[in-house]
Order: structure tokens, then C-alpha cells, then sequence
């Protein structure tokens, strides 16, 4: 949690601006809502002080013309510090309240209907607790329909929509929750909302999430460019980032930490014995610290649940270093070829006095790089885009994918860039994982180049992953912070034997690809043995070149 990005500005005492007074009406809407379970008189709505200085903070502060400052709002909580509530009543104050415009559209977004169900039913409820509300406004929940609050008198509305039912192009909101984007699928749903709302003057944005897994994802670019705005990199005032979270070499099992990114737990919510019963449990089991750490604090985890290594680890070895200093130096290569929509990927090592320096070389076809990634589908919902939300075309536009035309792979761009690789650099081996090499393997072999067989079966690749994780913890591993290779390492899910040693890796969605950290610690392996035979029968090898 970095001091400059922490809102401190909602503790500190600050004046907040507001000269149209526009920031005192949001408030005294709010205290006069009525919430199902609140404990105060009347069942008042519950608006601490915390969430008093966020809301004067987003509807004070106006421009010379009277339009609003902020127009969209990043807020980072974890669980249990009543995000919803709150989110439902700035929803209301765009629907019914003094902020609604006739014939107003608000939104609840959620990446399904089950999430965004959750929003609404708060609203409906606070609606419900009031008799003189409900008279007002018209509530539409029925089963399997359109879930909808009318204020009858203007015709503005909230309505529900989701990741999962389809285009929402066309929409001109003036307010949007979008609620939990770390989980949202694909950008379709982002882009109809965001775009819809710049049609509307002086509309509003409120990203509300818990903290997510992965940074090659919509929802860590949206929150990194709020820390950029908090810290000061960035000039944006109609952004107003509000990030509770704590840093990840932070000691989670300190209260004050959770006490400081945890902002309702001084006012009782969430239940501290709660998370002193979740620490507990977290000395125990690393699934339970890495929930801890992502619900209950807010660190923004790796893409795996089950990790190789932790991704700080390997970033550590991100130092820039020169390719052609590297010429001389014996050089494998290890190459793992995919379906024909997917990455491919060569990877080349150099073993040194410092430890392994890997680079490599990404391949995609040209129509899946522009479909971002391909189609996918999961529990029945297809998208154009990688769910994981790769920037494969930004990607190929810095240079870290080669794209091959068409809608396949071109296998002979991989066969080239092969021998452009050994004819630059000191290549002494050629180490090919047998699923699919024949597409490569023959003609390189044809080509009198140093072909091997690298079959993926624990008795090679255990040794394999062992070196590369002890490299990676040894501080032994250099990769240029090649963003590709990073993405596909931090997309590793492990599997262990019953000593706790890796023996696999694997991924948790078929989307997702590892093919660069499957290729990387085959070329480790071999640059390890320094052209020793293998010695295993588990899979075949030969220092001779591979024949059919």
C-alpha cells in the first residue's frame, strides 16, 4: 500500500469543496434512506463518516459551469466493508434522487446476473423499507425478466445487466456501477457501458471492486491508471481514485493493517473476530493466506491460484540485458508448438556465471491477435476476446508476438526464425515436446540442425521445473521482463506429488496459455545438463539428430 495512493484525504479533515452545495444534498438524501437492516432509528440509513467523505467528495467539488469534477470513481475495498450499500444508494440518488435526470437511465453491471442481482436487490430493499417510496417507484424483479426500479413520476430508471445476457450496445446511462470487474469477462460489456456514457453530459462512473488475480486484465488496467491518478504520475481530476489496500511484503497478520485498508472495521463491519478466525486458518493453509490476502486485505494476487512462484519472485529477474553480449555463449533452444489458434513459442537459454538468461520468441496467428485472443467459451458464454483479457494486439504492436497470416499458425515462421536463431547465436540444441513437433521437427532435422525430443512427462520434467524453481528463488533468472513470457508464467497452476515437489504444470482455464514457462524450463533444463544425454527411458533422446 503504497502512502501516496492510500486516501488519506478521508481521514485527514481536509476541506472538500463545494460550492453549489451539491455535495451536502447527496448527503441528506442518503441519511434519508431507510435500509432493512439497519440498527439506527427508523432503520436510517447507516452513512459513516468514511463514506460521508466519499460521497461529498464525488458530488462537491463543480467546475465554472456546474458540471461535476468527478466523473468516475475507482473504489478498491475489500469484502464485508458494505461496497453494495453504498453503491445502491448512489444509485438511487441517480434514480429518484436529486441527482436523476428525467427519463434518466442508471445501470447495475455485473460479469453475470446472479452478481448483478446482488446490487439490485440492495436498492429494492432500501426502496421497500419506506412506504412513502414505494407508492413512487415501480419494482420489476421478477424471475427470469428484466430486473428494474421506475420512479414513475420522471420515468427515470435502474435497471440490471450483465456480462452474460448479451450486447448492450446502444445504452445512454448518465450513472454505472460496475461492480466486481476483476471478474468480468472480455471488455464487450466495458466498452458499450463506457462509451455509452460519454453521450450524456455530466454522467457517472463508479467502478466498485474487490481486488483481483493477474495484471493482464481490464480490471488491474483500470485500477493501476486510479494508482497513477493517486500518486500524482498521472494529471486527471475527474478521476477520484479511492484505494483501500494494503501492500503485498506487508505483514497481513498485522491489525492495524487491517484496521487501516479495512475502513468499516472501526465502525463494526466486517466482524474482526471473523477475521482473526480466516488469519488463524491462513497460518495453516497457503489457499486460505492467498484468500486472506485478496478478500481481507485487498492485494491484487497472481492469475494462478496455486502458483509456481510468487510473482514478486520472478519479476526480480527483470533486469534489462544485451542479446548480442550473449553470441558466443552456448545457447538450447526449446520449442512448444500449440493448435493452430493458439501461442507457439521458441525460447532460447544461456547459461552463465550469473545463472540462466531466457528469451523468447511468441508466435500467434494474425486473426486471433485481432480477435484479442480468439473465441472462447466457458459455462455456456462465448466472447470474441481472451476472458483473460490479454493485450495480444498491443502486444504484437511492441514487438513480443510474431504474427503469421491467416487464421492459423504458419508453421513456417517458426521453422525460419529457428534457423535465423542458429545462424546468430551458438546453438546446441534443439529440444522439440513431441505433441505436434512434426509440423517443425522433420525439416529442421532436414536442415541438419541439433533436433531432440523433449517429452513432457514428470520423470523429464520435474527436474526440469525443480532447476527453474530454484533458479527463480536463487535470484538465478534472467527474462528481460518480457510480458508475454511473465503472462504465461503467472497463468501456471502447479501440480505437487506427495513430497510437495512440482511435477506439472498446468493451467485453470483452458484460455489461458503457459506455453512460454512450459518451453522456459525445458530450455533451462537442458542449458542445466550442458548437452548431457538423457538418461531416463521414459523418453527417448540421442545426442545424434532425430530421425523418424
Amino acid at each position: 500500500m503504497a502512502a501516496s495512493s492510500f486516501p488519506e484525504w478521508i481521514y485527514d479533515g481536509s476541506e472538500i469543496p463545494d460550492p453549489l452545495g451539491r455535495g451536502e444534498r447527496a448527503v441528506e438524501f442518503l441519511r434519508a434512506l431507510r435500509h432493512p437492516k439497519s440498527i439506527l432509528p427508523n432503520r436510517a440509513f447507516q452513512l459513516d463518516p468514511w463514506q460521508e467523505r466519499i460521497v461529498r467528495r464525488i458530488y462537491g467539488p463543480r467546475h465554472a459551469d456546474g458540471s461535476r469534477v468527478v466523473n468516475t470513481v475507482a473504489l478498491l475495498l475489500p469484502r464485508g466493508n458494505r461496497k453494495t450499500s453504498l453503491a445502491a444508494a448512489l444509485a438511487l440518488l441517480h434514480t429518484i434522487g436529486p441527482e436523476r435526470k428525467p427519463g434518466g437511465e442508471a445501470v447495475f453491471a455485473a460479469a453475470d446476473r446472479k452478481q448483478a442481482g446482488i446490487g439490485f436487490k440492495e436498492a429494492a430493499g432500501i426502496i421497500r423499507a419506506d412506504k412513502r417510496l414505494v407508492s413512487a417507484v415501480g419494482i420489476y424483479d421478477a424471475h427470469n425478466a428484466p430486473k428494474k426500479l421506475l420512479y414513475r413520476k420522471e420515468a427515470s430508471y435502474l435497471e440490471v445487466i450483465s456480462g452474460d445476457g448479451g450486447p448492450q450496445h446502444g445504452r445512454t446511462p448518465a450513472f454505472v456501477l460496475a461492480d466486481e470487474i476483476h471478474i468480468w469477462k472480455g471488455r464487450d460489456l466495458w466498452e458499450a457501458l463506457t462509451t455509452g456514457l460519454e453521450k450524456t453530459d455530466d454522467s457517472l462512473l463508479v467502478v466498485a471492486s474487490t481486488a483481483g488475480r493477474g495484471q493482464d486484465n481490464l480490471a488491474w488496467e483500470f485500477f493501476e491508471d486510479a494508482r497513477n491518478v493517486a500518486r500524482g504520475a498521472v494529471d486527471d481530476e475527474s478521476i477520484l481514485p479511492i484505494l483501500f489496500e494494503a501492500d503485498r511484503k506487508a505483514d497481513w497478520e498485522d491489525e492495524d493493517l487491517w484496521q487501516r485498508v479495512n475502513p468499516g472495521l472501526r465502525h463494526g463491519y466486517p466482524a474482526l473476530a471473523g477475521f482473526r478466525r480466516h488469519a488463524k486458518r491462513s497460518k495453516r493453509s497457503v489457499g486460505e493466506r492467498q484468500s486472506f490476502k485478496q478478500l481481507k486485505l485487498n492485494q491484487w494476487l497472481d492469475a494462478s491460484a496455486d502458483p509456481f512462484v510468487d510473482m514478486e519472485i520472478y519479476d526480480a529477474g527483470a533486469k534489462a540485458y544485451d542479446l548480442d553480449a550473449l553470441k558466443d555463449e552456448p545457447c538450447w533452444l526449446a520449442v512448444d508448438l500449440s493448435s493452430t489458434v493458439d501461442l507457439s513459442v521458441i525460447v532460447a537459454c544461456w547459461r552463465t556465471a550469473d545463472g540462466y538468461y531466457v528469451h523468447p520468441w511468441f508466435f500467434c496467428p494474425a486473426d486471433t491477435i485481432e480477435a484479442k485472443g480468439g473465441a472462447v467459451e466457458e459455462d455456456g458464454v462465448s466472447s470474441r476476446e481472451d476472458a483473460s483479457g490479454a493485450p495480444y494486439q498491443k502486444w504484437f504492436e511492441e514487438g513480443h508476438i510474431i504474427a503469421t497470416m491467416g487464421a492459423v499458425i504458419d508453421y513456417r515462421e517458426i521453422e525460419s526464425q529457428i534457423v535465423e536463431i542458429c545462424e546468430e547465436f551458438n546453438v546446441q540444441e534443439i529440444a522439440f515436446d513431441p505433441h505436434m513437433a512434426r509440423q517443425v521437427q522433420p525439416q529442421i532435422v532436414e536442415k541438419g540442425l541439433p533436433a531432440v525430443d523433449f517429452r513432457q512427462v514428470p520423470s523429464l520434467m520435474m527436474p526440469a521445473l525443480l532447476e527453474t524453481e530454484r533458479a527463480l528463488l536463487g535470484g538465478e533468472f534472467f527474462h528481460g521482463d518480457h510480458p508475454v513470457l511473465r503472462h504465461c508464467f503467472a497463468n501456471v497452476v502447479v501440480k505437487r506429488n506427495d513430497a510437495g515437489h512440482v511435477v506439472k504444470f498446468t493451467k485453470p482455464k483452458r484460455w489461458l496459455s503457459i506455453d512460454g514457462a512450459v518451453a522456459a524450463a525445458m530450455a533451462v533444463s537442458r542449458a542445466a545438463a550442458g548437452g548431457e544425454r538423457f538418461t531416463t527411458e521414459a523418453a527417448w533422446f540421442s545426442d545424434e539428430m532425430y530421425t523418424a
